[in-house]
C-alpha cells in the first residue's frame, strides 16, 4: 500500500514538474519571438520604413523561422489583445462628421468594390485555361477576402484547400508589403502631418482606460460570430463610447507600439516559407494575379477620389484588396483619414466575408449542373 502511494506520489512530481518545465520553455520562446519581432520593428523604423512595428516583425520571423528552422512560440491571448488595442485606436480616430462623410459613399463603394471582385474571378478563372489549377480553387485562392473564410469555403466545395491557402498566402503578402511602400512613397511628402490621437496622456485620469474593458469584452464576445472580432468589436464600440460623449482617453505610444508588435509577430509565425514552396511557379502566377488586382483597385481608388470629396491616398487605401489594420495604419502615417479607411475597408471585408463565400459556392455549384 506505502509502496502505491509512493508511486503516485512520485508520478503526480514528475507531471507537475512537466508542467513547471513546459511553462517555462514555453515563456522563454516566447521572449525569443519578442526579441526577434522587437529587433525587427526596430530595424525597419531605423530605415524609416512604412508602418516598421508591423511588417519588421513579421519580416523576421518569417526569415528567422526559414533560417533557424525553429519552431517559435506565440500567444494567442495577447494577439487577440494587440488586435483589440488596435482596433480601439482605430475607433478614437471616428467623429460623427466621419459617419457625414462615409454615408453617401457606400453605395458606391459597394458597387466598385463587385466590379474589382468581378475582375478578381475573371482573371482566376482565365488562368485555369493555362495552368493545372482548376477554376474554383483558383478563384478562392485570389479571391481578396479572410484567409481563413476562403480555405474554409474552399474545402466545403472539396476545391484544393492547402493551394488555396498558400495563394492566399501570397496575395496577402503581395498586398501587406507593396501597397504600405507605394502609397507611402507617393504621398508622404505631399501630406501634412500625420493623423495623431495618442496626445495628453499626463492629464488623461487612469480610471478612464475602464472604458476599454467594454471593449476588449465586445471583441471576446464576438470571437465566434464575426471575421475579425477582436478588431471590428472593439472598433465598434469605442465609436459608440466616442459618438455619445464620453471621454476617451488615448492610447499610450508604447502600448500601441506593443500591440503591433505582437500582430506582426504572429502574422509571420503564421506564414512559412516551405509552403511557399510547394506552390512553385504556380505562386508566380498568383503574384501576378495579385498585381494585376491591385493596379485595378489603385485605378478605381483614384476615380473614386475624382468622383468624390476624398482625397486620394484615403482613397487607394480604401479600396486595397486586403490589410484592413496595415491600411489604416498607413492612413495613420501619412496623414489620410484613418475613420474613412477603416469604415470603407470594414464595409469591404463584411461584404466579401458575409457575401462572397455563398455566392462562389452558388456559381460553382450552378455550372456543374449545366456541366452535367
Amino acid at each position: 500500500m506505502g509502496k502505491k502511494i509512493g508511486c503516485k506520489y512520485a508520478m503526480a512530481h514528475l507531471i507537475e514538474k512537466g508542467r513547471i518545465y513546459m511553462k517555462f520553455s514555453q515563456q522563454k520562446g516566447l521572449i525569443e519571438s519578442y526579441i526577434v519581432a522587437g529587433t525587427g520593428g526596430m530595424v525597419f523604423y531605423l530605415l524609416h520604413f512604412p508602418i516598421p512595428w508591423i511588417l519588421g516583425p513579421m519580416t523576421f520571423m518569417i526569415l528567422y523561422k526559414a533560417i533557424t528552422h525553429r519552431t517559435m512560440v506565440v500567444s494567442v491571448r495577447l494577439y487577440n489583445v494587440g488586435l483589440a488595442t488596435l482596433g480601439i485606436y482605430f475607433g478614437l480616430s471616428f467623429t460623427k462628421e466621419t459617419f457625414i462623410t462615409v454615408y453617401p459613399y457606400i453605395i458606391p463603394f459597394l458597387i466598385m468594390t463587385i466590379l474589382l471582385l468581378t475582375v478578381s474571378v475573371i482573371n482566376s478563372i482565365f488562368v485555369t485555361r493555362f495552368i493545372k489549377i482548376d477554376p474554383m480553387t483558383s478563384v478562392f485562392g485570389s479571391i481578396p477576402g479572410g484567409l481563413s473564410e476562403m480555405v474554409a469555403a474552399s474545402h466545403s466545395l472539396k476545391a484544393n484547400s492547402a493551394m488555396v491557402t498558400i495563394f492566399q498566402t501570397v496575395r496577402l503578402l503581395t498586398v501587406v508589403f507593396m501597397v504600405p511602400f507605394i502609397v507611402t512613397h507617393w504621398f508622404i511628402a505631399s501630406v501634412g502631418n500625420p493623423y495623431e490621437v495618442t496626445k495628453n496622456l499626463s492629464s488623461v485620469p487612469v480610471y478612464a482606460y475602464l472604458w476599454f474593458s467594454i471593449a476588449l469584452v465586445a471583441g471576446w464576445l464576438l470571437r465566434n460570430k464575426l471575421p475579425a472580432a477582436f478588431v471590428i468589436g472593439p472598433l465598434a464600440v469605442t465609436v459608440l463610447l466616442g459618438v455619445v460623449g464620453v471621454g476617451l482617453p488615448p492610447i499610450p505610444p508604447w502600448l500601441l507600439i506593443l500591440a503591433q508588435i505582437t500582430v506582426g509577430m504572429r502574422m509571420g509565425n503564421n506564414i512559412n516559407l516551405r509552403d511557399l514552396k510547394i506552390g512553385g511557379k504556380y505562386c508566380g502566377v498568383y503574384f501576378t494575379l495579385t498585381l494585376l488586382l491591385l493596379a485595378f483597385s489603385f485605378g478605381f481608388g483614384y476615380l473614386f477620389a475624382i468622383l468624390s470629396d476624398l482625397d486620394i491616398p484615403t482613397a487607394l487605401l480604401s479600396f486595397s484588396p486586403g490589410g484592413l489594420v496595415e491600411m489604416v495604419l498607413t492612413a495613420t502615417a501619412i496623414g489620410a483619414d484613418p475613420a474613412v479607411v477603416s469604415s470603407l475597408q470594414l464595409i469591404r471585408l463584411l461584404f466579401i466575408i458575409l457575401i462572397v463565400p455563398s455566392f462562389l459556392k452558388w456559381m460553382f455549384k450552378r455550372r456543374e449542373k449545366v456541366a452535367a
